[in-house]
């Protein structure tokens, strides 16, 4: 569609995941385990990424967990392998903070264990939230009207851009 307002292209979204890997080594360097939690389908996408990186920057193992819930009404929050997060680093990573909503309730699963961490990372965040979650990697930051909503695409394993309606 001609009409769409690009705010992020492929090879711009590529240098993006780039720098946000690399401060995720900056911010985990002594670790040798990260847990990457991908909140299907974009976010899912964008952890694969992000592990793929990671595996090509540093020796740091990462494993990749799949988090299921509804986005609009997230009461049941469920992931996709048992793993013991106890004294583990855990990234919950989506492709776009609007409320901050979606990002809180993801963490639901993980407060039965005792995380060493647990980080937040989205590829584009807004700046309307109404939940106390500040994402600690960002790949590009916008302000928006309540009304614009903004929609990452993908393409395969690739994020193919991010454009505003």
């Amino acid at each position: 569609m001609p009409n769409k307002k690009y705010i992020l292209d492929q090879q711009v979204a590529a240098k993006k995941l780039q720098r946000m890997a690399y401060e995720i080594l900056e911010n985990n360097i002594d670790e040798n385990r990260i847990i990457l939690a991908g909140i299907p389908e974009n976010g899912t996408v964008i952890a694969r990424n992000i592990q793929k990186i990671l595996s090509e920057i540093s020796s740091i193992k990462t494993e990749l967990i799949h988090i299921s819930l509804d986005k609009r009404l997230p009461k049941e929050v469920k992931l996709d392998k048992n793993v013991d997060f106890n004294n583990q680093v855990v990234i919950i990573i989506d492709d776009v903070v609007n409320s901050g909503k979606t990002l809180l309730y993801a963490v639901k699963p993980f407060l039965e264990f005792q995380p060493k961490k647990i980080q937040t990372l989205v590829l584009v965040e807004r700046s309307h939230n109404n939940f106390p979650v500040q994402p600690d990697y960002v790949g590009l930051s916008i302000s928006t009207t309540l009304q614009e909503h903004i929609f990452v695409e993908v393409d395969g394993e690739k994020i193919s851009g991010a454009y505003l309606e």
